[in-house]
């Protein structure tokens, strides 16, 4: 059913694209990116990163998760066992940080 609201947005959607304010659009005709993690972030939030990650600006959380990811690249192709082992700490602690700084954002956001 639909509400006032999905009225409303389909006659702005529709007045856009007469106008032709919809043409020439960055990625027209192109499929969504696949984003499966964004399902489980606040809409809120997912926009405040898109555009600080379009500025530059990434929050520490998401620095923090890039480098979890490369330690764990690093540890994943590491075959000799005492580099393996340097690998694992490395990819642990990166780990830590950024389940911290995770943390760190809820509590605030909650508060």
């Amino acid at each position: 059913m639909a509400t006032r609201w999905d009225t409303f947005a389909d006659r702005r959607i529709r007045a856009a694209q007469a106008q032709g304010r919809l043409d020439r659009l960055q990625g027209q005709g192109k499929p969504l990116p696949d984003r499966p993690e964004a399902a489980f972030v606040d809409p809120g939030e997912a926009v405040g990163y898109r555009i600080m990650a379009e500025h530059g600006a990434l929050p520490q959380e998401l620095r923090l998760k890039a480098e979890v990811e490369a330690a764990r690249a690093a540890l994943q192709a590491e075959t000799d066992p005492d580099a393996r082992r340097a690998a694992m700490k490395r990819f642990a602690k990166a780990q830590l940080r950024h389940d911290i700084a995770r943390e760190a954002r809820r509590r605030f956001m909650g508060a």
